[in-house]
C-alpha cells in the first residue's frame, strides 16, 4: 500500500509534515494527535516518491514495544519486509547492531561483550574499594548514578561537580560516587585490552568509531541516508551525539516530539535539542499537530488548563490541543478525608462504569508512586474485580515485602517482643530498610515507601483487632498476602504515571492528588522539579479518552498524620462548588440490567418457595424491575429504590445486594 496510501485520511498539519521535503523537518506532536501515523505516512512518501530507499532510512525510538507498532505500520503501508526494509529500533538495538559489524574494522582482535549485570560489577568493585556492599539499594542507586553520568557523557572526574549543578539527588556523598565510578570504568577493561561494555558504551563507542575512522563513517552513511526520531524530547546527549555522528553534517532528519511530556529528566533526557532544533537547523520545516483525535473535548480542555500554567522555557513552546471527538462527560473531581475513603469511592465509581458498559480492561487506576497500587489491590480484592498491576509486581509479590514478611514471620514464631505490635513491626523492619526519615537515593526511596506502606496495613490491622497481639498482627498479615486477588491479563489496569506514558484507556483514575505526592515533597524543593511533576500530571490526564476522575485525601487515615492540601495543581482547575464533593452518580439507567433481572428474578422464586409465601409478597415484578434498573451497590442505596422502603431492606436488603453484586457484568469474571 504506497502511493495516495500514504497521503489518505491525513488532517491538514499531518499532510504538511508528510509532504515536507527532505531535510530537517521537526513535528510538535501533542498527546492524542497522531504523530505515529504522521511519521510513518512521511516515511512511506519519501519511500515512494522515489526520493530515498527503504533500506536507506534509519528509525529509531526509545522502547521496543514503539519500534514493533513503527515496523508494524510501516509493513502496512508496504515499506517494511523481506528485501523492502526500512530499519526501526530503538538507539541502542540499532547501535548493538552497527557496533558488531564495525568493532574489528576499528579494533582488530580485541573482543567485547555486553555487560548486562551492572549491578553486580558495581558490587565487586563497592568491595575492592573497601566499602561497605551489604546495602543492595546503595548498590542499586550507585548502578543508577553511572547510568545518569554516562547517558548525560559525564565522566568520573566531572560527577560530583554536574551532580551539584543540577540537584541530583545522590545516594551518598559525591565523592565516594566518583571513586565508584571510576574503578568501575577501569573494571569493565582486562589485562589484554577486552572490553566488557555496558548499554551506555554501546552508543559511546559507535560514536567513537564513527567519528575516529573516516573510512567507517563514510560506509555507514552511504548505507543510511534519512533518519527519523521518535520521541525527541527523551534523548539523552550521548544519543544526540550517536545522532549527529550518524548524520556526519548531514540533515535528511526528521523529528518528533512534544515537550509537555518531558517527564524523564532523572535518567538524562533532555528536551534541548527539541526545543533547539529550529534554531541548528534555519531552513527546518517546523509542523505543529494539536487536532487530538484521543480524549473528549472536555478531558482536552482540562489538560490545556493544566499545562498552561506551567513556567520556564518549555512552557513558550506548549501545545494548544484543539478536541476532535464529540462532547463526553466532564471531568470529575473528588476529595475525601482520608485515603482509605479515596480507595472506597474510587473502586465504587469503577463498579459504576463496568454497569454503565464500560469494559474493565479500558479503565486505569494511576497514582504517583507503586506503593500506592497497595490498597487499590486489595479494594478490587475485595470487590472481586479482576486487576493487573503495570510496570511492578504486585504488592506482596515486591522482594521487599517478600523479605519483610518473612522476616516478621520469623520473629512471630518466637517469644513476644515487649512492646505494642506495631511498634514491634516498626523495630523488625529496621533491619531490612525502614529508617527513621526517608532515605536518599531512588531505590533506597522506593523500598522505604513500601514498607512504611506495610506499616500502615499493621496500624489498620490493629486497630481493628485491638485484643491481637505481635504474632496475631503478624498472622493477620500473613493471612492478607494470600489471599490477595491474583492479577490477570486484563481487568482493570493499576499504574504509576511514568508507566502509564504512551498508554490511553477509555476511563482514568487520577489518584492521590495531594501536596506531598503530586508534586512529591522533595520536588518541591526545584522549580524545574515541579514544573516536571506538572507535565507529568498533564501525561495523566491526557491518558483518558472519556472518562477523567481526579481525586485526593485530605490526611493518611483517621487520627494518622496531618492535615495535608490538595495539589497546587489543582488550583484553579477544580470547580468551586465541587471543590470537596464525593464522585457525582453516572446518570441513571432507563432499563434493567438483564443479568441481574434474571437474578433478581430467579432469587425471588427460592426465596418464595423457602418461606412458603408467594412471589408477589416477596417484591413485585416492577420492584424487581426497578431494583435491576438502579443496581444499587448498598443497603442504603437500595433502601432509596420507589417503594422498596428500609423495613423490607432490614429483611432481605443484604440478600438483594449480594445478588446484584453476583450479577454484574465483569463480577468475577476473567476479562
Amino acid at each position: 500500500m504506497v502511493g495516495s496510501a500514504a497521503t489518505a485520511g491525513l488532517d491538514p498539519e499531518q499532510l504538511e509534515a508528510v509532504l515536507a521535503p527532505r531535510g530537517p523537518v521537526c513535528v510538535l506532536a501533542g498527546a492524542g494527535t497522531g504523530k505515529t501515523r504522521t511519521i510513518t505516512r512521511r516515511i512511506a512518501h519519501l519511500v515512494d516518491s522515489g526520493q530515498v530507499n527503504p533500506g536507506q532510512v534509519l528509525a529509531v525510538t526509545f522502547t521496543a514495544r514503539a519500534a514493533a507498532e513503527m515496523r508494524e505500520r510501516l509493513a502496512t503501508l508496504g515499506v517494511a519486509g523481506p528485501g523492502n526494509v526500512v530499519a526501526a529500533q530503538t538507539f541502542h538495538a540499532a547501535a548493538m547492531r552497527q557496533l558488531r559489524y564495525f568493532w574489528p574494522m576499528a579494533f582488530g582482535d580485541m573482543r567485547w561483550e555486553l555487560l548486562d549485570h551492572k549491578f553486580r560489577m558495581v558490587g565487586r568493585v563497592v568491595r575492592d574499594l573497601g566499602l561497605d556492599a551489604s546495602d543492595r539499594d546503595l548498590l542499586r542507586d550507585l548502578a543508577s548514578e553511572i547510568e545518569w553520568a554516562k547517558s548525560s557523557a559525564v565522566g568520573p572526574e566531572q560527577y560530583a561537580a554536574e551532580a551539584l549543578r543540577v540537584h541530583r539527588d545522590v545516594p551518598t556523598d559525591p565523592q565516594t560516587v566518583m571513586r565508584v565510578f571510576a574503578a568501575y570504568e577501569d573494571a569493565k577493561v582486562a589485562p589484554n585490552g577486552d572490553r566488557l561494555l555496558d548499554f551506555e558504551d554501546l552508543l559511546i563507542y559507535t560514536t567513537m568509531i564513527l567519528q575516529s575512522d573516516p573510512s567507517i563513517a563514510e560506509e555507514f552513511r552511504s548505507r543510511y541516508r534519512s533518519f527519523v526520531v521518535d520521541e525527541y524530547q527523551d534523548v539523552t546527549p550521548i544519543q544526540q551525539n550517536l545522532l549527529e555522528a550518524w548524520l556526519g553534517g548531514r540533515d535528511d532528519l526528521t523529528v518528533v516530539g512534544d515537550a509537555n511530556q518531558t517527564i524523564y529528566s532523572f535518567t538524562g533526557a533532555t528536551p534541548s535539542y527539541l526545543l533547539d532544533f529550529t534554531r541548528k537547523y534555519e531552513n527546518a520545516t517546523l509542523v505543529r499537530l494539536q487536532r487530538d483525535y484521543r480524549s473528549t473535548p472536555q478531558v482536552v480542555h482540562l489538560a490545556n488548563e493544566a499545562i498552561g500554567k506551567a513556567r520556564g522555557r518549555i512552557a513558550g513552546t506548549r501545545l494548544k490541543l484543539v478536541g476532535q471527538r464529540p462532547a463526553g462527560p466532564e471531568p470529575i473531581f473528588a476529595g475525601f478525608d482520608d485515603e482509605i475513603s479515596e480507595v472506597v469511592g474510587v473502586v465504587a465509581q469503577i463498579r459504576k462504569l463496568i454497569r454503565a458498559g464500560v469494559q474493565p480492561a479500558e479503565i486505569a487506576v494511576l497514582y504517583r508512586v507503586n506503593a500506592q497500587s497497595e490498597a487499590y489491590e486489595e479494594a478490587l480484592s475485595e470487590a472481586g474485580i479482576d486487576y493487573q498491576v503495570r510496570g511492578a509486581q504486585s504488592f506482596f509479590e515486591r522482594p521487599e515485602i517478600v523479605a519483610a514478611l518473612r522476616r516478621l514471620v520469623s520473629l512471630a514464631g518466637g517469644p513476644p517482643p515487649p512492646m505494642q505490635p506495631v511498634d514491634a513491626v516498626r523495630h523488625a523492619l529496621h533491619q531490612v530498610g525502614l529508617t527513621e526519615s526517608e532515605p536518599k537515593g531512588a531505590n533506597a526511596r522506593s523500598r522505604w515507601q513500601q514498607l512504611l506502606r506495610l506499616v500502615e496495613i499493621v496500624e489498620a490491622i490493629a486497630a481493628e483487632g485491638p485484643q491481637l497481639d505481635f504474632a496475631g498482627v503478624v498472622a493477620k498479615l500473613e493471612e492478607r498476602s494470600k489471599m490477595r486477588h491474583a492479577p490477570v491479563g486484563a481487568g482493570i489496569t493499576l499504574s504509576s504515571m511514568h508507566a502509564a506514558k504512551g498508554l490511553e484507556w477509555d476511563a482514568v483514575f487520577l489518584t492521590g492528588l495531594h501536596e506531598g505526592s503530586m508534586p512529591l515533597g522533595r520536588a518541591s524543593k526545584s522549580t524545574d522539579d515541579v514544573e516536571e511533576e506538572r507535565r507529568l500530571f498533564y501525561v495523566g490526564i491526557t491518558r483518558a479518552r472519556e472518562h477523567l476522575h481526579l481525586s485526593w485525601s485530605l490526611s493518611r487515615g483517621e487520627g494518622r498524620g496531618a492535615k495535608r492540601r490538595r495539589s497546587r495543581f489543582l488550583e484553579a482547575l477544580v470547580p468551586v462548588s465541587k471543590s470537596a464533593m464525593d464522585f457525582e452518580p453516572l446518570p441513571e439507567r432507563t432499563e434493567p440490567d438483564p443479568d441481574v433481572l434474571a437474578a433478581l428474578t430467579a432469587w425471588r422464586t427460592r426465596f418464595a418457595e423457602s418461606e412458603g409465601i408467594m412471589e408477589s409478597n416477596v417484591m413485585s415484578k416492577s420492584m424487581v424491575r426497578a431494583i435491576a434498573t438502579a443496581v444499587p451497590t448498598s443497603i442504603e442505596e437500595l433502601a432509596k429504590v420507589r417503594g422498596f422502603g428500609a423495613e423490607r431492606a432490614d429483611v432481605i436488603g443484604r440478600a438483594i445486594i449480594e445478588v446484584v453484586d453476583a450479577a454484574l457484568p465483569g463480577k468475577n469474571a476473567k476479562t
